[in-house]
């Protein structure tokens, strides 16, 4: 799979890969194979979701791993924005239908509705969906201000006693939408979402954390390199047992060399 280099930082494993596309199969391939493992062992496997252009690579070859029985699979997606067109594409929810959520069998598929009328209510309907049972997986990447899902420096909790909350987008979150080519221009950007709080994601057993591009080089370095704090939220990866961060050459450019 084009490993170029492999290290652990704290409890968090890092392989860096080759390309983009050496990454996304790196990662399916584990993916599948960690899927394939806890449905031998469990009933049920319950997934969160990142939706995200980073995650095209690895979501498609996930889509194409034989041997997996998808319906005793459940899915949730880590975010939503608020008041943004119910079927407009950049919606995480329908990014996430048109490339995994419709294309495989699952079980049941747990959507956040960013137009719901009373958006607390949402977010303990949501709340109490995941509190059913343990969280088994994350899928997920890190944004170009070093959040995981959208919880930005300047609300991320550690300590979050919310599982689900509502937030105010910051401008370099907003910004990277626009960058990533979800939307055009940043006025056109939400500017408040639904996210999965920092210790619903880091509760999770296993976590894989894919994350492409030049343009999140600066938050890998951080996550990696700087303190376990809120200023990256990412960081708190560094804590988790059973993690894995897949990089490319782009993303882990900026990294110390050892």
């Amino acid at each position: 799979m084009e490993l170029v280099r492999s290290f652990c930082k704290d409890l968090l494993a890092v392989r860096v890969y080759a390309s983009r596309a050496a990454m996304g199969a790196a990662a399916a391939g584990d993916g599948a194979a960690l899927l394939r493992r806890l449905l031998a062992q469990q009933e049920t496997v319950r997934i969160i979701f990142a939706a995200a252009p980073s995650q095209n690579e690895f979501l498609e070859a996930l889509c194409a791993a034989p041997d997996i029985d998808w319906k005793r699979v459940d899915a949730f997606h880590m975010d939503e924005y608020v008041g943004l067109d119910a079927r407009a594409p950049q919606g995480f929810g329908n990014f996430l239908r048109a490339r995994v959520f419709g294309r495989l069998p699952f079980g049941h598929v747990y959507y956040l509705d960013g137009n719901a009328p009373d958006l607390a209510a949402e977010c303990a309907r949501y709340a109490a969906l995941l509190a059913q049972a343990p969280i088994d997986i994350v899928f997920m990447g890190i944004g170009e201000n070093g959040h995981i899902a959208f919880n930005d420096p300047p609300v991320a909790d550690f300590s979050d006693p919310a599982a689900v909350k509502i937030v105010a987008l910051d401008e370099i979150c907003r910004n990277q939408q626009v960058h990533d080519g979800c939307f055009t221009e940043l006025d056109k950007v939400p500017t408040h979402a639904l996210t999965l709080t920092v210790p619903t994601l880091a509760g999770a057993k296993h976590h894989l954390c894919i994350v492409p591009a030049p343009s999140k080089a600066r938050a890998v370095r951080d996550t990696l390199e700087g303190p376990v704090s809120t200023a990256c939220p990412a960081s708190i990866l560094r804590g988790c047992p059973e993690a894995v961060l897949y990089l490319e050459r782009e993303s882990a450019r900026l990294l110390e060399e050892g």
